[in-house]
């Protein structure tokens, strides 16, 4: 049987885990937990020290969505309590995003809720992303705008954007239990096209759906083969009005496996702890941060989250610290990946084939 160390070594050597290996992470007992979490220990320490790094959301178009994803508080038919507003002016726009950066976020996810934009939305978007990279350098700019059509990622890319958010959020196989209006391929179209126009990719999953282990561990083995830079891990809201309303079947030490299931398989990439990890993880949030390297502050889409001074004081107690703006997440050891051809056509040497 694989021990948690030895899956640790395989992903200190950037070795993707087994799909029995990553079963029995998520099937490990509670007894086990400590040792698990020490494995996963060890990688984020490896790739990302202590450092913890801050994302602050925006809202800027909430509610009324035409998609029926099941898990969403905004999607078509909602009964639930949540803000609906369109578009922000780029001085709201402005003044939330200074509060997350004052508050020490150094990334900042310009969210709208939606199919995808139109070119119009994404021409509206222009003008207030180059204010925010003008007034906050360093700051990073996330989108998330939903499906993008042909052009829209190189458009997002020249206006400023530095990455693109579309989550997978859980297994092909599983998709049309979560949602009717798209399929799982479109999701990962997207991705793919951010990924083409420049904009680092950033795409995770959310638990508590009611998936199987082999669920999540599909969805994490497809999101490898997205080669994402950030893997945001969402546990389920279930609000009221929304066909997974009254789903509660997480507890804190299944989070923490997902979690480090996730570590894992994304051993340098940025593993960031999302929605509902206040109300699931619980008291163990600082636990998780010895896994995850990065975390949302403060509040959510349409729900709130714990207060961003007591996000600080829980990575500050935790023995970790803050990520500035402008210091870079990913391990400078990624790019040691990076060969530049020498064989194969116009040289002398055979080609790797």
């Amino acid at each position: 049987m694989t021990t948690f160390h030895s899956l640790a070594d395989k992903a200190l050597r950037r070795e993707t885990p087994t799909r029995d290996e990553l079963r029995q992470v998520l099937s490990s007992s509670d007894d086990d937990l400590m040792d698990l979490v020490a494995a996963a220990f060890r990688v984020r320490l490896r790739y990302f020290g202590r450092r913890v790094k801050l994302n602050y959301l925006v809202n800027m178009k909430s509610g009324l969505c035409p998609e029926d994803c099941f898990y969403c508080s905004q999607r078509l038919g909602s009964e639930a309590d949540t803000l609906k507003y369109t578009w922000l002016k780029p001085d709201q726009t402005r003044e939330a995003v200074s509060a997350g950066v004052d508050a020490g976020a150094s990334r900042v996810c310009l969210v709208a809720s939606g199919r995808g934009p139109t070119d119009r939305d994404v021409d509206r978007l222009a003008p207030t992303i180059s204010d925010i990279k003008s007034e906050f350098p360093g700051v990073e700019v996330c989108a998330c705008l939903g499906l993008l059509s042909q052009g829209q990622a190189d458009r997002l890319r020249d206006a400023g954007v530095d990455a693109y958010n579309h989550n997978l959020n859980t297994s092909e196989e599983r998709y049309a239990d979560i949602c009717t209006t798209h399929e799982f391929s479109d999701r990962v179209e997207t991705v793919e096209q951010a990924k083409h126009a420049g904009l680092s990719p950033c795409s995770g999953l959310i638990a508590g759906m009611k998936e199987s282990d082999d669920d999540l561990i599909d969805a994490l083995l497809a999101l490898r083969d997205l080669e994402p830079d950030s893997v945001p891990i969402n546990f389920l809201m279930p609000f009221e009005g929304t066909p997974l309303e009254g789903t509660w079947e997480l507890t804190p030490q299944r989070c923490l496996r997902i979690v480090a299931a996730a570590r894992f398989v994304f051993p340098d990439v940025e593993v960031r702890l999302a929605g509902g990890r206040e109300i699931h993880l619980r008291s163990l949030q600082p636990m998780a941060l010895h896994i995850a390297n990065s975390i949302f502050l403060g509040d959510y889409l349409t729900s709130e989250g714990q207060a961003g001074k007591a996000d600080r004081e829980m990575i500050e107690d935790a023995g970790f610290e803050v990520q500035g703006a402008g210091e870079p997440t990913l391990p400078k050891e990624r790019h040691d990946l990076l060969k530049a051809r020498q064989r194969g056509a116009g040289t002398a040497l055979p080609p790797n084939a």
